[in-house]
């Protein structure tokens, strides 16, 4: 099974070094089910040529805002649409779990009550899941066929579904301690408070649940591709 990775940025140059771009990171956290992987960098203006160029979708995310005037914006949300219209499974983290709220009729902000930074916790039906996180935007506005799966009292909107084919998630399952580490580092310093870096820095040592979050991910990757 071919899944197609959207590249909608790429990490710093000292984290690539030590742990690769994001599509290094989402390849680790899915090995091992027997997917193929194609990436596109889109960010880049490199684009496939239509949804059914892979068997299902997952767009990362980037240090841009999906609000920003970047020629792949709106490039991307046209393909996100043909991808939903054409029920070709679709999976969006933090900038893709944006970008395609934004697409789809939701509105997408800087979050005014700042920034969530290392690992958070999640209410997700009946358990408590923490992932990594790291962003200040956030789908303030729902589309109208979007169902909220998780949230806290910081994300409202924190996994999305959409239908049956299509999942986001604000947090990042795929990034590990030494990625927050490497973030911390080199995306946060000097620009972000303090205070919020070293109690980051305090949790990185503190389980995830990113496997059963990768689960959740390869299902809904898997669950409409043979139907569709």
């Amino acid at each position: 099974m071919k899944i197609g990775i959207l590249m909608t940025g790429h990490a710093p140059d000292e984290i690539i070094a030590k742990n690769g771009d994001y599509d290094a990171m989402f390849k680790r956290l899915l090995g091992n089910r027997g997917f193929d992987f194609v990436r596109f960098d889109v960010v880049d203006m490199e684009f496939p040529n239509g949804p059914h160029d892979a068997d299902a979708w997952l767009i990362s995310g980037s240090r841009h805002g999906v609000y920003e005037d970047h020629p792949f914006i709106k490039p991307l949300e046209n393909l996100i649409r043909d991808i939903y219209a054409a029920k070709v499974p679709l999976v969006g983290i933090c900038f893709g779990h944006q970008i395609i709220a934004q697409a789809l009729g939701g509105h997408v902000e800087k979050f005014k009550g700042g920034w969530s930074v290392g690992l958070t916790e999640y209410n997700l039906g009946d358990q408590t899941v923490a992932l990594n996180a790291w962003h200040q935007d956030q789908v303030i506005t729902l589309p109208e066929n979007a169902r909220v799966l998780a949230s806290n009292d910081f994300c409202q909107n924190a996994i999305l579904a959409y239908g049956d084919h299509v999942l986001t998630m604000q947090p990042h399952p795929e990034f590990d301690s030494e990625v927050i580490e490497g973030l911390i580092e080199h995306r946060g310093k000097g620009k972000l408070d303090p205070n919020m870096l070293m109690s980051a820095a305090n949790r990185l040592n503190k389980p995830t649940s990113s496997a059963p979050m990768a689960d959740m991910i390869a299902a809904a990757l898997t669950k409409q591709a043979s139907t569709s």
